[in-house]
């Protein structure tokens, strides 16, 4: 065997044979969530994808349909007070996602006629829209041809081609490239493809306890082909919550929500023991425009 010959058998192969099994699977096992129905509209799918950021949707969807019930349109969002949108976000945590969520609606409002713009670059441009968002909601929305590398397809895409049990803890240049190469020239089916891997990360390869008897491409999965080898890079990033900043901030926001008026400070003193901790926490909010000081020691979310 030559080596040009070698090395191109050792090269991936595109595989293009993932996509039918994945697409079929998910037109028989996808979840009828709310966003996925066509009267959720591009506003909808927007909502949904920031809500989802870190989020399970059993955590969502009473949030999710509260706030489309309230907001039904990018501009109904927008004529409302931020502070308004921290409330309503509750505790699904990340609070500074309903203030970005709140800034993309106004300049929906300002800049496209209060719809949700269908070009990519212009979605892109929406404050508080990333690479990620923007192609989702280009992709789900509006059934463009786009790469969507969440947490889940990255998982799937690291198992499936590259045999890896988990993918770095940062997405790479080489997945964008990889994710891009293997998606679907038809655009009909590249969007059905992005959401079909999506919930086949979420449902059936996960990150824990991957059911591959349930897979559809568990026979040609590279990972489960070389025995599931133990991850081998970086330790895994794991997520704590008690005792930490975070945990505190939800503690004074919690408070800060229920009340129709402004808190004074002694208020705010008794959601914590630890009060350099409760400073700090109170101080990054009010950093992050998530909450309004108002003299006298008072402080309320924010009003604009």
């Amino acid at each position: 065997m030559t080596a040009t010959t070698e090395n191109a058998s050792q090269a991936p192969p595109a595989r293009t044979d993932l996509h039918a099994p994945v697409v079929d699977w998910f037109d028989q096992h996808a979840r009828d969530l709310p966003w996925r129905r066509p009267e959720a509209g591009a506003w909808g799918v927007m909502v949904s994808e920031f809500m989802l950021q870190q989020t399970p949707v059993n955590r969502v969807l009473p949030v999710y349909e509260q706030w489309l019930a309230r907001w039904p349109r990018p501009a109904d969002l927008a004529a409302e007070a931020p502070g308004e949108a921290v409330r309503a976000w509750g505790r699904l945590g990340y609070p500074r996602r309903a203030l970005r969520l709140h800034g993309a609606a106004a300049a929906i409002a300002e800049r496209h006629g209060g719809d949700v713009p269908t070009e990519h670059s212009q979605l892109l441009a929406l404050p508080g829209v990333g690479e990620y968002t923007a192609a989702a909601v280009a992709s789900f929305a509006y059934g463009q041809r786009h790469a969507v590398l969440d947490t889940n397809v990255r998982r799937v895409f690291a198992r499936a081609i590259n045999g890896l049990q988990y993918p770095p803890n940062a997405t790479t240049a080489a997945e964008r490239k990889l994710a891009r190469a293997i998606l679907p020239e038809d655009t009909a089916v590249a969007a059905r493809w992005a959401a079909a891997t999506m919930e086949l990360g979420a449902l059936v390869c996960t990150a824990r306890s991957p059911q591959c008897h349930r897979c559809p491409i568990a026979s040609q999965c590279a990972w489960r082909l070389a025995g599931s080898p133990e991850h081998q890079g970086p330790p895994r990033r794991t997520q704590t919550y008690a005792g930490t900043d975070r945990q505190v901030r939800g503690k004074l926001l919690a408070v800060l929500r229920e009340s129709v008026s402004a808190v004074p400070q002694s208020s705010l003193d008794q959601v914590w023991h630890e009060p350099v901790q409760r400073a700090r926490a109170l101080d990054g909010l009010v950093a992050d425009g998530l909450v309004e000081p108002l003299p006298g020691g008072f402080y309320r979310l924010p009003r604009g």
